[in-house]
């Protein structure tokens, strides 16, 4: 993988050994520099790719040296890493915060198409760089193994959810809810891919929304008291199992 691991000037005294580089930030000026590289990173990565970017790019783009990108930064790929990590955050964030709200009496199915709807608008505003992300990850171990884990922990948490609503006789109660889960989510991920990055698929996003949606209140065969979420406490009701 092609990498711009050293400085072009030879010699410059901008360059910080390794050693020397500071493992965070630890001034609000070196926080927000490290900000700026993050986002301009984003940007170019973004326009050029990962392979054609270049680190004089990112630190120009960012307004600052060349050498002062060593300070936060082994290389491009770490710098990469960063970014692609923070948008694959954001991206969880709406499936997370909807679905499995611990405050909430929203039934089921509807947070799940609320949960869908964010998860799909914020994915369309980052499609340029989950394009990148996409490719790079399938030749850069590091980028796939933290999405890798990153989709265990998700799907883990939803596998939770559905084991709840058997509980309570509101979903198909012979699902394999880990099997069910990471089913969905890859689902969820490879569409997104399919339909917001490579134009696979030409549909409305509201149409595309409440189609997925029912492919999953389907697939969990969803019914039940409409007032029943999918992480509400358990009640003692005789019918239930324990």
């Amino acid at each position: 993988m092609p990498a711009d691991a050293a400085p072009s000037e030879a010699g410059s005294t901008d360059v910080v050994e390794t050693a020397d580089r500071p493992s965070a930030p630890k001034s609000r000026r070196g926080l927000e520099s490290r900000v700026r590289l993050v986002d301009a990173a984003k940007q170019v990565f973004e326009e050029d790719g990962f392979l054609d970017a270049r680190i004089s790019d990112i630190t120009q783009r960012a307004g600052m040296s060349h050498g002062s990108f060593y300070y936060y930064f082994d290389s491009k790929e770490e710098i990469f890493r960063e970014v692609a990590a923070a948008v694959e955050d954001e991206l969880s964030a709406p499936l997370g915060d909807v679905v499995l709200a611990q405050a909430s009496n929203v039934p089921a199915s509807v947070r799940i198409r609320e949960a869908l709807t964010l998860h799909f608008e914020a994915y369309r505003a980052e499609a340029r760089i989950m394009g990148v992300i996409e490719q790079v990850s399938r030749y850069d171990d590091h980028i796939s193994a933290m999405r890798q884990e990153r989709h265990r922990l998700y799907n883990g948490q939803i596998a939770d959810s559905i084991r709840q609503l058997q509980k309570r006789n509101l979903a198909d109660p012979d699902l394999d809810p880990v099997v069910t889960a990471a089913a969905l989510g890859a689902m969820t991920y490879r569409f997104a891919e399919l339909w917001l990055v490579q134009g696979a698929l030409d549909c409305p996003f509201e149409i595309a929304v409440d189609q997925l949606a029912r492919v999953f209140v389907n697939a969990l065969q969803l019914r039940g008291p409409a007032n029943i979420s999918m992480t509400d406490p358990p009640t003692d009701h005789g019918s239930d199992q324990p």
